[in-house]
């Protein structure tokens, strides 16, 4: 069974920077599609940045292009996501999402989430 753990976030300054991490147990993390989302308080969850099976396909949301990126490591089955530059607006929890065939951020697509963690840049 697929499990999925995110950890890294925390309170940060504006203009400071985060690296959120996503552990993957119980599969070969090279089969599936991982993707980040958010969710802001009274607000939906969407999509921040998705990164395909080997890492040569990756979309941003627009909101977070030139600042944040996303990678994987298949060896050590794990994600990343490294923020920097953050804003108020970037507060929110995130969550690390997985589908084997998926790809983009449609979020009744991911078969698999983790708990979340939390990311609060005061304003």
């Amino acid at each position: 069974q697929l499990q999925l753990v995110e950890s890294g976030g925390g309170l940060v300054q504006p203009g400071g920077s985060l690296r959120l991490s996503c552990a993957v147990s119980g599969v070969n993390l090279d089969d599936y599609v991982i993707a980040w989302f958010r969710q802001a308080p009274g607000k939906e969850r969407e999509g921040v940045a998705c990164i395909s099976h080997r890492g040569t396909s990756i979309t941003y949301a627009d909101s977070v292009k030139g600042r944040f990126t996303i990678s994987r490591d298949n060896a050590k089955n794990a994600a990343f996501l490294q923020m920097n530059r953050l804003s108020p607006e970037d507060t929110g929890i995130y969550y690390c999402a997985a589908d084997r065939l998926g790809y983009g951020f449609q979020i009744a697509m991911y078969d698999y989430w983790g708990q979340g963690t939390q990311v609060t840049v005061p304003s």
